[in-house]
C-alpha cells in the first residue's frame, strides 16, 4: 500500500520559516511549569504539535508542516523537556498527566477544540489525547505510530534494530557489562538515575546516538550531532526510558488499540515510513487494520524522521486535506 500521488493544487511543500507570535509559560503542576508558543494566524483553526520522544522537545522547524495564514500552531514543549522546568524531571512525569497537560493547555489559551498532530511518542501521547478527549479534536496527522507495546521496545532496544544498524548499536551495547546485557532498558534505567552525574550522562549519551543515528533512512549528520549535546540527551534519554521502563503508563499494553471506537468518527491522516527503524511498520499496519476509515499513508523510501522528504511531503499534504475539510465544514 503505497501512496499514491495527490491531484497538484495539494500542496506537499514544508512551509517558510517563521516566528512566534506569542509564546509563555504555564504552571500546570506544583512541580512542572511547561513552554508553549504561538505562530501562524491567531484567528485561524488551532492545531497542537505533540513533539516525540518522549522528552524530544519542539524545534521552529515544527511550525512548517502548517500553513501559517489557515492554521493558529501552538507548539509546547512536554513536562522536562525542551524549556520546560525542571529540566529532564521524572517526578509526576507520566502519560497521563501530559494528556492533562494538553486539556490545561488549550482551556489556558481559550481553545474549544483544535486539530492535533503528533509524530513517534508524539502519535502515542496523540491518541490517548483523542481518546480521552475525542470531543476536543478535530482532525489528527499521527506519523511514525509508537504504541509502547513490548515487542516495539523489544524491538529497538534489546537487539532487533541491531540487525540492521550493527555499528550503530555497538557503542550502546558496549556501554553495558555483559552481566546486564539480559535488559538493556533496565540496565540504561539504573545509570541514567545514578547519583552521579557523569554516568548519568555517558548513559544518555549512548542512549541518545543510538536513536539519532537510526532515525533516517539515509544518514543524517545534523540528526546524529544531536547525539553530542549533554542537556538536551539528558532529558531525552532520561525521560524516554523512564516511560519505557513504566510500560507508557497505560493499563494494559494493547489500551490504545482496544479505545479506537472513541475516535473512528475523527478525520485522521496516518503516514508511515516503509523503512522506519526505530517505530517499525507493524505497528502502524496494526492501527491501520484496527483502524480501515482513517487515511493510511506508506512512503516507500523513507525511515523514521519527519524531516524525510517522502514524509514531510506526506505530513504537509495531511494539514492541506484537514484544512480543505475543515473549509467545506464552514460553507
Amino acid at each position: 500500500m503505497e501512496q499514491k500521488a495527490l491531484s497538484p493544487e495539494i500542496n506537499r511543500t514544508l512551509y517558510s520559516d517563521i516566528e512566534p507570535y506569542n509564546s509563555g509559560f504555564l504552571k500546570v503542576s506544583e512541580i512542572h511549569t511547561i513552554y508553549y508558543e504561538q505562530s501562524g494566524n491567531p484567528d485561524g483553526h488551532p492545531v497542537v504539535f505533540l513533539h516525540g520522544g518522549p522528552g524530544g522537545g519542539t524545534s521552529p522547524g515544527n511550525r512548517k508542516f502548517f500553513d501559517p495564514v489557515f492554521y493558529r500552531i501552538i507548539l509546547f514543549d512536554q513536562r522536562g523537556a525542551g524549556k520546560s522546568t525542571p529540566h529532564a524531571c521524572l517526578e509526576e512525569n507520566t502519560t497521563w498527566d501530559l494528556v492533562a497537560d494538553i486539556e490545561k493547555l488549550r482551556d489556558h489559551l481559550k481553545i474549544s477544540e483544535w486539530l492535533v498532530f503528533g509524530g513517534s511518542w508524539g502519535s502515542t501521547l496523540s491518541l490517548a489525547y483523542s481518546e480521552s478527549h475525542p470531543d476536543k479534536v478535530t482532525g489528527m496527522v499521527l506519523r511514525g505510530i509508537f504504541m509502547l507495546r513490548k515487542k516495539e521496545i523489544d524491538w529497538f532496544y534489546e537487539g532487533g534494530a541491531a540487525a540492521i544498524f550493527p555499528d550503530a548499536w555497538e557503542p550502546f551495547r558496549d556501554l553495558i557489562p555483559e552481566s546486564e546485557r539480559g535488559c538493556f532498558v533496565d540496565a540504561y534505567h539504573k545509570r541514567l538515575n545514578s547519583n552521579d552525574k557523569e554516568t548519568q550522562y555517558a548513559a544518555a549519551r549512548a542512549w541518545t546516538k543510538w536513536e539519532m543515528m537510526t532515525a533516517h533512512l539515509l544518514p543524517n549528520e545534523v540528526t546524529a550531532k544531536r547525539g553530542d549535546d549533554d542537556e538536551f540527551c539528558l532529558a531525552f534519554a532520561r525521560i524516554e526510558n523512564h516511560y519505557f521502563v513504566n510500560k507508557g503508563f497505560l493499563p494494559k499494553e494493547t489500551y490504545l488499540l482496544d479505545n479506537i471506537e472513541k475516535i473512528r468518527h475523527i478525520n485522521t491522516v496516518i503516514v508511515q515510513g516503509r523503512y522506519d527503524v526505530c517505530c517499525p511498520m507493524m505497528s502502524a499496519w496494526d492501527l491501520h487494520k484496527s483502524w480501515p476509515e482513517a487515511d493510511f499513508r506508506v512512503v516507500k523510501d523513507a525511515g523514521h524522521s519527519a524531516n524525510e522528504p517522502g514524509i514531510s511531503s506526506e505530513l504537509v499534504s495531511a494539514t492541506e486535506k484537514l484544512k480543505f475539510i475543515i473549509q467545506e465544514n464552514r460553507s
